[in-house]
């Protein structure tokens, strides 16, 4: 098998289709309620219009929620408020229904699935559906060593992809994206700065559970060194993956990119799906035009990505737990934009009602 060529899929990527989109933005301004009386609603609209190729919009029936899971050796550096190794007590919490996500997606009728990327735990502790798909245990720590060898970033990029059509095939007609992790937001930070060409001040934020000072000081000066390593592979997304990212980042961009390929949108949780969502964007320029931003999570280098990709967050509540829970959040305004465009009745023309009265007499 040849080497995986992130460049490839921005040939395979097409735009959302801009004629039904046109045909969308003309049926919203023959309907009753005024144009931009719904506002962001008629944007959100038009878009999900366009990813479905359908006018009207079709009801968002069948959205799930896809979570990758993974342990990063930085966190042993003390750069995160959970202990390092320790993402399978944050993926059984969810699992158990005890979490943020898990209670919100039952309360929505959402189904979520969790796939064990690169968690460093005993299988044995997980269910086989979650654990069966692992590329590697853990990560290397991205401050001193590569995270992973460039064939694991293939296998975890293949992963995601492999996720992707499965999610495609059985019916999945919108994906809320996140991610379980511990030290997770660490090499998104790092992606980010090399990406945007930013110093690790700039992107270095608190993560899902909060850092003291201490600690961001600690995770500021493993972005610096990481990012040191970070910028000679920058030509080759691939070899950047597997550098400074891990293997839970290296499938959320295969994810991503393949969504973009089977046309199914995502709406983006935090930092590092924005981050993996970058990644994407540099291999593939029309790979954004497929994903929403569900929420700003205050991380800087979330509004860093964000702001590259031209992509405005939906919700900004200070939801900083992360796990899909933000992007989970903004569902709700999606399915109500589609609802709105498909069921409001377009207005009647008295003029033209009158003028066919008179003629008919």
């Amino acid at each position: 098998m040849s080497r995986l060529n992130l460049d490839d899929f921005s040939d395979l990527i097409e735009r959302p289709d801009n004629g039904v989109r046109r045909d969308a933005e003309e049926r919203r301004e023959r309907q009753s309620v005024p144009p931009g009386a719904l506002g962001r609603l008629d944007e959100l609209a038009t878009w999900l219009s366009a990813a479905q190729g359908a006018c009207p919009v079709r009801a968002v029936e069948r959205p799930r929620v896809v979570l990758f899971a993974g342990d990063h050796g930085v966190a042993s550096l003390g750069v995160s408020a959970r202990p390092a190794a320790s993402a399978h007590t944050v993926v059984r919490s969810v699992l158990d229904g005890a979490s943020p996500v898990a209670v919100l997606a039952r309360s929505q009728g959402v189904p979520v699935r969790v796939v064990d990327a690169g968690l460093d735990c005993d299988p044995a502790l997980l269910p086989e559906d979650v654990v069966r798909h692992r590329v590697r245990r853990g990560s290397g720590r991205i401050d001193v060593e590569d995270a992973l060898t460039v064939a694991e970033a293939e296998a975890a990029v293949r992963l995601g992809v492999r996720i992707a059509d499965e999610e495609a095939d059985s019916g999945t007609d919108l994906v809320v994206l996140g991610d379980l992790s511990v030290g997770g937001t660490t090499p998104a930070a790092v992606l980010i700065a090399a990406l945007c060409g930013t110093d690790a001040s700039v992107v270095t934020g608190r993560g899902g559970a909060g850092i003291d000072d201490l600690a961001w000081m600690r995770k500021c000066a493993a972005i610096r060194d990481a990012l040191r390593r970070a910028r000679p592979v920058l030509g080759d997304q691939l070899e950047l993956l597997a550098a400074v990212g891990g293997a839970d980042l290296a499938a959320l961009t295969g994810f991503l990119l393949q969504c973009a390929v089977r046309r199914l949108p995502v709406i983006l949780d935090g930092v590092v799906a924005s981050a993996c969502a970058l990644v994407a964007q540099r291999a593939a320029f029309r790979a954004p035009e497929w994903w929403l931003a569900g929420q700003s999570s205050g991380e800087p280098g979330q509004a860093k990505a964000l702001d590259r990709m031209a992509l405005n967050p939906l919700l900004d509540h200070g939801v900083t737990v992360g796990e899909g829970t933000g992007a989970l959040l903004a569902l709700p305004l999606v399915t109500a934009a589609a609802a709105l465009a498909a069921e409001l009745p377009e207005r009647t023309d008295r003029r033209t009602e009158t003028t066919r009265e008179s003629g008919d007499e």
